[in-house]
């Protein structure tokens, strides 16, 4: 049985609780967690308190930073990361490609996190001006989704712009230097490239995406491992309710780890979602959308059932 939203929010520190009251227990094991210099998983790294969560079950945590999500399930699917966190449509690829990865919980919506941008004296004004024009993107990134649905809303297919595949610090550098003519991107680097350059938002993801955060796993390591995938859930949920509301102070925070000023950080943290949750049947029937979108696209090599990557806990 899925565990539900209740069940999973009011077991977080109980199980924390739990966990620490097992007795101390030798961290001999690892715990491979992928994240993105950014957001929730970074926070959790920053105040060592998986460590603490682990220990009791022998694990200790080792981080590995990756650029994207695309990056970090490549990891994964080469079984070098054992939990993660990515956007939307990493693990449509992934899945594609036959990763094994399983999905355990997500954050809300955060629609306003990503966008498609231009330069502030750029002539494009709407989405259908980008007609053969150069937009970059990190390839199977959660706003390659968001590119594609934006096109479709502005009548335009998506052949009818040029994409540009690069990953965040060279996006940002064409689309500094003006080899691309829109960039599509998230944050914290959105944030950074509307206060530093003026950048002007295109188009965000609201009502076009909904820009989940995912939690995922290893299916190997869920599998038999669950009560450490349980630990991971439980901290994450813990650093979620220490941050909603004070994204000042957690911006304050993350600045030297993220090397971003902190109003970049405090205005990126602003359109941030808070809640960790297991998946319902909307959101797994959301992801099924953007896959069978790729599918319809030619960008998906084979059809999948998102419901199939889903975790199953009990009560």
């Amino acid at each position: 049985m899925t565990l539900t939203r209740r069940s999973f929010a009011a077991g977080t520190t109980a199980s924390l609780a739990a966990l620490a009251a097992s007795g101390p227990a030798r961290a001999d094991r690892v715990l491979r967690v992928g994240y993105q210099k950014y957001g929730t998983m970074l926070l959790l790294k920053a105040r060592g308190s998986l460590d603490a969560a682990l220990k009791p079950l022998g694990f200790r945590a080792e981080w590995r930073e990756f650029p994207g999500g695309p990056q970090l399930l490549e990891a994964l699917n080469a079984k070098a990361v054992d939990v993660g966190v990515v956007g939307e449509t990493p693990p449509i690829f992934a899945q594609g490609a036959g990763a094994p990865l399983v999905y355990l919980a997500h954050e809300p919506p955060a629609p306003k996190s990503e966008a498609i941008v231009v330069q502030k004296d750029s002539p494009i004004r709407t989405v259908a001006d980008l007609k053969g024009r150069k937009v970059a993107l990190n390839k199977g990134s959660n706003v390659h989704y968001l590119l594609v649905r934006a096109l479709e809303e502005a009548g335009l297919a998506y052949a009818d712009v040029q994409t540009v595949f690069l990953a965040p610090a060279d996006g940002r550098a064409a689309f500094d230097g003006g080899s691309v003519d829109a960039w599509v991107i998230w944050d914290p680097f959105l944030a950074a490239v509307e206060v530093s350059s003026g950048a002007r938002i295109l188009q965000d993801a609201t009502g076009l995406a909904a820009n989940h955060q995912f939690y995922v796993g290893e299916r190997a390591f869920t599998e038999s491992q669950p009560q450490a995938i349980d630990a991971v859930l439980a901290a994450i949920a813990v650093v979620d309710r220490e941050t909603n509301g004070v994204t000042e102070a957690a911006a304050r925070e993350l600045s030297p780890a993220v090397g971003m000023p902190v109003p970049i950080l405090a205005k990126a943290l602003a359109r941030q979602s808070w809640g960790v949750v297991p998946l319902g049947p909307e959101v797994v029937a959301g992801q099924q959308r953007i896959a069978d979108t790729f599918l319809r696209l030619g960008l998906l090599p084979r059809p999948i059932q998102v419901a199939d990557a889903i975790r199953q806990t009990r009560s």
